[in-house]
């Protein structure tokens, strides 16, 4: 198993929405020139792992191989992707995160159903917890029909956060895919020194964006509370200008607070049909605007 700077891990459990992630981590891999780790684990520590043998064990083993031969050699015919496959014991999001910190992966790409209930294993609680747990970016994958390309990238911004390394990723992409940046702000206040700070905010992201031969558009979104949350507002946003990709910040464990985490990145992540860039933020001081110097 080669270990390069460009790796993408997919977590895998042969259902379709994992097969979903699969082709567009694929695709994402050819963009970045790297190549895929496809990871399935085997879940320890429940109730009916007290009565599997380890012949039992075995079987399951050689089964499971077979199957990632198999979604091998497929990505590879098709997309011409090189691939490897990882086989871990353990609880999935801790061996997930694992496998991509060991590979020092560029990404993790996974598909969710965007519901915590039910027993599936790669969906729900466990794409939260990935999101929650991996120290590189996590993309999730809902939707079930996508672009293979990217045409616009969704960026939901504010006074007080994560601005330059949220815009540092977008343009990123847009590069790699020809793609126009769409930032936009939610604003649930009239308050004139917040709605003229957060203007300035987004003019001056924009024109930084366009300065490096980039299209982008900026947007305030006003909102009214208690009629519509944070999340759906977004969610809303990213389908109506036709997004294929949407950027948000995750928590762990800083002392940043306040971000698109908790209950609004949940949301956003359960509700997408579009793919979900989550990032994780650098520990650093809070800067107020936006200082791409």
């Amino acid at each position: 198993m080669s270990n390069t700077p460009n790796k993408v891990v997919v977590p895998i459990d042969f259902g379709e929405q994992s097969f979903i992630a699969l082709e567009q981590a694929a695709h994402l891999a050819k963009m970045i020139q790297g190549e895929l780790t496809l990871v399935y684990v085997m879940e320890t520590g429940g109730f009916l792992s007290r009565f599997i043998s380890k012949s039992d064990d075995d079987e399951m083993r050689k089964e499971i191989n077979a199957k990632l031969d198999e979604a091998i050699a497929k990505i590879e015919k098709d997309q011409g992707v090189k691939c490897d496959k990882v086989i871990a014991h353990g609880a999935v999001y801790e061996k997930v995160a694992e496998v991509a910190d060991m590979l020092s992966a560029k990404f993790v790409v996974m598909g969710t159903s965007g519901s915590t209930a039910g027993r599936k294993r790669f969906i729900g609680s466990n794409a939260l917890r990935i999101v929650r747990e991996s120290k590189v970016p996590v993309i999730t994958i809902k939707g079930k029909h996508h672009r293979d390309g990217c045409k616009n990238i969704v960026v939901p911004l504010d006074l007080t956060k994560e601005t330059r390394e949220k815009v540092t990723k977008a343009m990123e992409f847009a590069k790699m895919y020809g793609a126009d940046i769409r930032i936009a702000s939610v604003l649930f206040t009239t308050d004139e020194f917040i709605v003229n700070r957060l203007t300035r905010q987004l003019s001056q992201v924009k024109a930084y964006i366009e300065k490096h031969s980039l299209r982008c558009t900026a947007e305030i979104i006003k909102g009214i509370k208690g009629e519509e949350s944070l999340g759906q507002i977004i969610v809303d946003y990213a389908n109506k200008v036709e997004g294929d990709l949407l950027l948000i910040m995750t928590q762990q464990e800083t002392d940043i607070t306040d971000l698109f985490i908790g209950s609004a990145a949940q949301e956003i992540i359960n509700k997408s049909d579009i793919p979900v860039l989550s990032i994780v933020p650098t520990p650093k001081k809070d800067l107020a605007e936006f200082h791409p110097y």
